[in-house]
């Protein structure tokens, strides 16, 4: 047992008897969580109905302003390259930026928010899929952008959003699995250039990875079983969080990353939202 074990309130012999850790850990987490929403989390909250969900969702970290700026640095710079040779850079650059977003979205080790947004009563499936989708979206209106600005053609400026996807999945999936972003971004990368470098050999140029209308369909069909991984792993580690939150009375250990299957957790996170929001 350690200063976490006391803090969540795993063991049920931690500390004193008389006192209730998990809802004093609980008051912490409100106390934190409580502060004034700004206009991106007011929007959030309208849109997706949930003020537990958009403050989830304004806490990603691949979404966080210094992110969203170096993203948008390294898709300005394949603009420029694009411009001086003529080489589609932006097109190039957009899946991989985009994977290692979505590696990086959601998961524990690289989530400031991860240990508090355990204690909501929003289910972690539920929290990865907004903030995947989000990830995903901004980085295509970011490609897009760029691509239009370097002068594309239509092709190449909207032919990458088929493979992009498929390196996202792929990141996703192994992010998922593994329980680790970094090896989500050495899946997606690695795959990437993979797949251009087999392309270049196979056609002769780089291009043909983003420009190859054969390669649409094996590209979605990727990506659709990446994403048949994702929600495999997800109700996996929901199955196994079962038997051991029922070994430890009902109560699963904030941070665990798994389902939180009892009703007494179930109570105290809706406690927790409504507390904050009425605090905040």
């Amino acid at each position: 047992m350690n200063g976490d074990d006391l803090l969540t309130g795993r063991y049920d012999n931690a500390g004193p008897h008389d006192v209730d850790l998990n809802r004093v850990w609980l008051g912490v987490a409100a106390q934190v969580w409580c502060r004034r929403p700004g206009p991106v989390e007011r929007a959030a909250r309208r849109l997706l109905r949930s003020p537990g969900l958009a403050r989830a969702l304004v806490t990603t970290p691949s979404l966080l302003l210094g992110w969203v700026i170096a993203t948008a640095v390294v898709l300005i710079a394949g603009a420029g390259f694009t411009l001086g040779t003529g080489q589609p850079w932006v097109a190039l650059l957009a899946p991989a930026v985009a994977a290692v977003g979505i590696a990086y979205a959601y998961g524990p080790g690289i989530d400031p928010s991860w240990e508090l947004s355990q204690s909501m009563a929003v289910g972690d499936r539920m929290v990865l899929l907004v903030r995947a989708l989000t990830v995903f979206g901004l980085n295509a209106a970011l490609g897009l952008a760029a691509s239009a600005a370097s002068g594309a053609a239509a092709a190449v400026t909207f032919g990458w959003l088929v493979p992009m996807t498929a390196v996202c999945a792929l990141a996703l999936a192994a992010a998922t699995v593994t329980r680790s972003a970094n090896v989500g971004v050495a899946a997606g990368l690695a795959g990437w250039v993979i797949t251009i470098l087999a392309d270049q050999t196979a056609e002769g140029r780089y291009t043909a990875a983003v420009t190859d209308p054969s390669l649409v369909l094996p590209y979605l069909a990727f990506a659709a079983c990446c994403v048949a991984v994702v929600l495999f792993a997800a109700r996996c580690a929901c199955s196994a969080a079962i038997p051991a939150a029922t070994a430890r009375g009902g109560k699963s250990g904030a941070g665990s990353g798994t389902c939180r299957s009892s009703s007494a957790t179930t109570r105290g996170s809706r406690w927790l939202t409504s507390w904050s929001t009425s605090r905040c």
